[in-house]
């Protein structure tokens, strides 16, 4: 363990919320009688009442959104079956009904915070020394709900950082639920809460090694049909595998929406709650080709499903839900390569110390092993890891958290070993980055926090929350911080 007065270097740039960055939901106000009542309504609403009401909300809501008028006539599309007969509408009442059932959400009202930066996928057109970075953020507004919101820009040859406009829009993403399931994966996270494979088997074993929502929803249908499914299978065993399946998702945001404008909003019964703490990495497969993943914490407001994104281009991407019993608890995170020919994770079983796991595959875990716990006392609480290690010569580098008194969250590092990453060969018994009386007010006081950083021109560049209410920036120079991590001196 080395003695460390190395102190993170803050940069000017911070990010807060802006209220003014909203999206346009569909409003679900109560049951079907309740719906058809306002259908109504508007239904019966004179000519010239429902032009002047129309008027006036594209007045007042228009200039707020890309796209309005598709907006609104995408949430008349949903609400559509619940009119009367064959009635035919005007394109305007059309509009009207379907601003009915709107409503705008803020969705960093509360909060912009627990950010994680990766490079760009795109590298090209720059000078010599740059970089084009991502930057993801976790986004709290009303309710306490998060969503995923990104940032973008360039870090140059001096390391400092240019950050593109933030738009003012958001957009919201075209949903595809019918992604293909491995039955394999499927199977053993069914196990994994609580779902016997002897019930799940009926109809299991009636699907293809890889098969799609809508298949599944085929096979229940047919046995449900022939009075094959008994009501307790059905109860216990088809309402959790329609849950587990929908789970997971695709999601594809148009091709002219900018960085800043695409937000991953909770889509999922298991995580209407929120998307919690995405730790974004840039996977480098062995054969060549690059995958971004992301693990993140699906909440429903009762329980946690870990759960994990995959992308390459941040426009099209994967929500899969991860398998295996080591998929437990928060603060999962990916090596950004595979080590002894294994995908290895770092992870959190028991909500105080650090773990690792190994895996042939990305979306299953099944064993974990501890290699750090608390020693520090800025730490007697509890270690995590904050964000994917980050390769360098002397070791894999990994971003802490230790929670000390007052509950109080501060950052450290840890050294891992290239070959086997389960020896910790370095640690710093002082954190590298502690609340200053500035960042130490918010919604959750006295914590600072991140979710992933990178080394860029020989320096660590980490985005960090300030009390889970806004994001700044520091900085520590990567040889000084290996000569204290390992005693060497270059």
């Amino acid at each position: 363990m080395k003695k460390s007065l190395l102190i993170a270097k803050r940069r000017p740039e911070t990010f807060g919320s802006e209220k003014a960055r909203v999206i346009a939901k569909p409003f679900i106000p109560g049951p079907e009688q309740r719906f058809r009542n306002i259908i109504n309504r508007v239904l019966n609403l004179p000519e010239d009442r429902a032009f002047s009401l129309l008027e006036e909300i594209m007045k007042n809501f228009a200039y707020r959104h890309k796209n309005f008028e598709e907006i609104l006539r995408r949430h008349f599309r949903e609400i559509a079956h619940h009119l009367p007969g064959d009635l035919t509408l005007t394109p305007e009442r059309e509009l009207l009904l379907g601003a009915y059932f709107t409503h705008e959400y803020s969705v960093e009202s509360a909060a912009l915070f627990n950010p994680s930066i990766v490079l760009h996928p795109d590298q090209s057109g720059l000078k010599p020394g740059q970089s084009r970075f991502i930057m993801s953020v976790r986004a709290t507004g009303e309710g306490h709900i998060s969503s995923i919101e990104f940032r973008s820009g360039i870090i140059d040859e001096s390391n400092d950082l240019w950050f593109d406009p933030t738009s003012r829009y958001l957009e919201t993403p075209e949903i595809i639920k019918n992604p293909a399931f491995d039955k394999r994966l499927f199977s053993i996270k069914l196990c994994d809460i609580g779902v016997s494979r002897e019930m799940s088997g009926q109809i299991l074993d009636r699907l293809p090694p890889s098969f799609a929502y809508n298949d599944l929803d085929l096979v229940i249908a047919s046995l449900t049909d022939q009075g094959e499914i008994p009501e307790t299978l059905r109860c216990e065993a088809v309402e959790s595998m329609i849950w587990l399946a929908k789970s997971n998702y695709e999601l594809r945001f148009s091709s002219n929406c900018c960085v800043s404008e695409r937000v991953i909003f909770p889509v999922a019964e298991n995580e209407s709650k929120g998307i919690e703490d995405a730790r974004f990495v840039r996977f480098n497969h062995d054969e060549g080709g690059v995958t971004y993943y992301a693990t993140y914490t699906a909440f429903n407001g009762c329980r946690i499903l870990p759960q994990l994104i995959e992308t390459r281009d941040f426009q099209t991407f994967r929500m899969i839900t991860l398998s295996g019993r080591a998929v437990q608890n928060k603060g999962m995170a990916l090596f950004p390569r595979r080590v002894g020919g294994k995908y290895v994770m770092l992870s959190r079983q028991d909500g105080e110390n650090i773990f690792i796991m190994h895996s042939d595959s990305p979306y299953y875990w099944d064993r974990a092993e501890m290699i750090q716990g608390p020693v520090f006392p800025w730490e007697f609480i509890q270690v995590g890891n904050c964000g994917s290690p980050i390769e360098t010569e002397a070791g894999w580098l990994v971003l802490t958290h230790g929670v000390g008194p007052m509950r109080e969250y501060r950052i450290g590092v840890c050294l891992l070993d290239l070959d086997d990453p389960t020896r910790v060969t370095g640690r710093l018994d002082e954190p590298i980055l502690v609340a200053n009386e500035r960042e130490r007010e918010g919604y959750v006081p006295n914590v600072v926090y991140t979710c992933g950083g990178l080394i860029h021109n020989n320096e660590l560049i980490m985005p960090y929350a300030m009390s889970d209410t806004a994001t700044g920036i520091a900085t520590v120079p990567l040889p000084a911080l290996l000569e204290h991590l390992t005693g060497k001196s270059d």
